[in-house]
């Protein structure tokens, strides 16, 4: 007996550590913007591909209205930010069990104008408010930032660790169309960006652009780079989030927007290497990283590139490795599984690329108008349209459409993933979506 216990242990030891491994796969955080490496892209298995209002749908909870932000999960807590009616800047924390609203702060209070007189002050698009941009946590701290400037730190238990205005820190925003860039986490720091028309020809000072990191617990500045590119007027102007990723054995800080692509140390806020010469116009849909290559658009429905950035200082167009111009998303961020690079455009055509070289592999129209990103996940690429339809297909070099689901709800915010489950944003309500 004694023998058979002392063989056993070891094997159940391993076994455990397999079981370990696979819960751990399986309940994945969405911490940020489109997810963990901030490329739209999960490593969970056994997601539910059918659901409708009446299957699937694990819970669904009214929602203070409203927002475009996606929700940032960690563990059992789901945080989003809302914009009500009697313009409250709201964030909540959720339970991902059941639904259920554990909190909710009053972050600040804001319009979003729909008017302004051009080039002078932000106005709002329709379809977004000051709720755009999406919470952000590293398992202890979450921080909001709202389209007024706001940016406040809670800690998991709703305490506000600390809050400062960005418009009062650093100027008044002057992008054309409403603050929409969602903030970052690295390490002991959170990262903003701000990007706009520098109004240098109406004014004898122009208006700066800027990269801003903040201390997580304090939000003391760590440190402030301008990034102003020359861009006129609204080709200043980029509602892109930066991009935190590993390249040529670096972590760097991705930045699209203004004409230019580029990197930082996000460390110091150094420029490590920029790419000019991108001009398009103002920019939404953000870049993604995949196999060592950058993928990104110029704005304005400009080319979509393939980019190699090798070097640094400024980099030769030797460093874009293939282009697209034909049907390049607006709003979209592409992604990439496996060896395949998947797009939408805002009225719908999805198209598949080989994304090494650039090669179209499929063109299709799919059913509806597009705002929120497409995510990835086991072999499968996820497109929800604006009216709470989701079209699922295969993430293959051909065709091949598996189905259409439709929810009750408007839907401009990207889905989340997480634990075996998708997490979508409504206007009215968030949905779990689990088997």
């Amino acid at each position: 007996m004694l023998y058979k216990r002392r063989h056993t242990l070891p094997y159940l030891f391993v076994l455990c550590s397999c079981l370990a491994l696979v819960a751990t796969a399986l309940a994945d955080n969405w911490p940020q913007w489109r997810g963990p490496a901030g490329t739209g892209v999960s490593n969970e298995r056994e997601l539910p591909i059918v659901w409708h209002e009446s299957r699937s749908i694990i819970w669904k909870t009214p929602l203070p209205e409203w927002g475009t932000s996606t929700p940032a999960i960690w563990g059992d807590a789901i945080f989003l930010t809302s914009h009500t009616a009697d313009n409250k800047l709201l964030v909540l924390r959720l339970n991902k069990k059941d639904g259920k609203i554990v909190w909710q702060r009053e972050v600040g209070q804001g319009e979003a104008p729909r008017q302004a007189e051009k080039r002078s002050t932000q106005k709002f698009h329709q379809l977004h408010n000051l709720a755009s941009p999406s919470p952000v946590t590293d398992g202890k701290t979450v921080v909001v930032h709202f389209g007024n400037g706001d940016l406040a730190a809670y800690d998991f238990d709703g305490k506000q660790l600390w809050k400062r205005n960005l418009q009062d820190d650093y100027g008044a925003y002057t992008i054309w169309w409403g603050h929409a860039n969602s903030p970052v986490i690295y390490g002991n720091s959170v990262i903003s960006v701000c990007m706009q028309d520098s109004l240098s020809d109406l004014r004898d000072k122009p208006v700066e652009s800027y990269l801003v990191a903040h201390q997580l617990q304090t939000g003391r500045e760590l440190w402030k780079k301008p990034r102003n590119t020359g861009a006129p007027a609204e080709e200043a102007d980029s509602y892109t989030t930066p991009l935190l990723a590993n390249l040529n054995g670096q972590m760097q800080l991705i930045v699209m927007g203004g004409n230019v692509l580029d990197s930082y140390d996000p460390s110091t806020g150094e420029q490590l290497w920029y790419l000019p010469g991108l001009k398009g116009g103002r920019t939404v849909t953000g870049p993604t990283v995949a196999n060592d290559m950058i993928y990104a658009t110029r704005g304005m429905r400009g080319p979509l590139l393939g980019i190699r950035p090798n070097g640094t200082g400024e980099l030769s167009k030797r460093a874009i490795v293939w282009d697209h111009a034909e049907g390049s998303p607006d709003t979209c961020s592409p992604v990439v599984w496996n060896d395949l690079l998947f797009t939408v455009t805002d009225d719908g055509i999805a198209r598949c690329f080989d994304a090494a070289t650039g090669h179209i592999k499929w063109k299709h129209r799919i059913t509806g108008k597009y705002k929120a990103s497409p995510v990835a996940v086991e072999g499968r690429i996820f497109f929800l349209n604006t009216e709470g339809l989701c079209t699922v297909v295969s993430a293959m070099p051909r065709f091949d459409k598996l189905i259409e689901n439709q929810l009750d709800d408007e839907t401009l915010a990207s889905p989340a993933i997480s634990d075996g489950r998708f997490y979508i944003r409504g206007k009215k309500a968030l949905y779990c979506i689990g088997r």
